[in-house]
């Protein structure tokens, strides 16, 4: 252990795994902030420290379990000319269940339901929205531990930069859900981006891989779009007042 606080290459390595675990963790951040709006803010609050801690939990299980995870990455069926290991399984059902609910948010944005009749089902939607957070904790948890496997090969490098990175979102998502919640359009957008992420990870099921570094580029263009359309529209407002 002492050997790994004094060497320069542990701490580069750390820095790079802790950075790299940030952006992953950029689409589990945007998955809560979609999914608790519409709970009320209290049951939000709840929602986004359950479902946090139960990303970091899930990490450090699975890194717990090298040797099994390793295996995951092994041809377990085959169709067509297509091989599919467990992890190939794993981010397909995660991308299609990603465009299932961002398409139905979609819809009921659209739709704009009444603000009473989602304050009444929001009620008894609390575990309903834990689970969904269990589900795709569970699948950014398993493509996350995986490229940290590739990247690292002390175990304690990986938990602190697991336990580093689940820190800053948990940090994070507080401001990104209220800023979410408060603008409808930025909402639309970010489900824009779930439905993204869900083709880039049945993609990566089919062993077809879209650089990431072109799904962020996107997500960080339209964000300081949308960030500055939501300043435009604030300063008319204070112009017209």
């Amino acid at each position: 252990m002492m050997e790994l606080l004094t060497s320069p290459e542990a701490w580069a390595a750390l820095l790079t795994l802790s950075a790299l675990e940030i952006v992953l963790g950029i689409d589990n951040v945007i998955f809560i902030s979609i999914i608790v709006s519409r709970i009320p803010e209290r049951q939000a609050r709840r929602a986004r420290q359950i479902g946090l801690a139960l990303a970091l939990v899930f990490r450090l299980v699975l890194l717990s379990a090298l040797v099994w995870l390793i295996g995951l990455t092994r041809p377990v069926l085959t169709v067509s000319s297509f091989e599919f290991s467990w992890r190939d399984i794993i981010l397909v059902g995660g991308g299609l269940f990603l465009l299932a609910k961002a398409t139905h948010e979609i819809h009921g944005e659209v739709e704009a339901r009444e603000e009473g009749e989602e304050q009444g089902k929001a009620g008894s939607a609390f575990f309903w929205v834990i689970a969904q957070i269990i589900v795709i904790d569970l699948v950014f948890s398993l493509d996350s531990i995986i490229t940290a496997i590739g990247m690292a090969q002390d175990i304690e490098i990986m938990i602190a930069a697991v336990v580093i990175a689940c820190l800053i979102m948990y940090i994070s998502s507080g401001p990104v859900a209220r800023f979410v919640a408060e603008h409808p359009t930025t909402k639309m957008l970010a489900l824009a981006f779930l439905v993204l992420i869900g083709v880039a990870l049945i993609a990566d099921g089919f062993q077809f891989h879209i650089p990431r570094g072109y799904i962020y580029f996107a997500i960080a263009f339209s964000a300081a779009v949308e960030f500055f359309n939501v300043l435009a529209r604030r300063n008319r407002r204070k112009t017209r007042s």
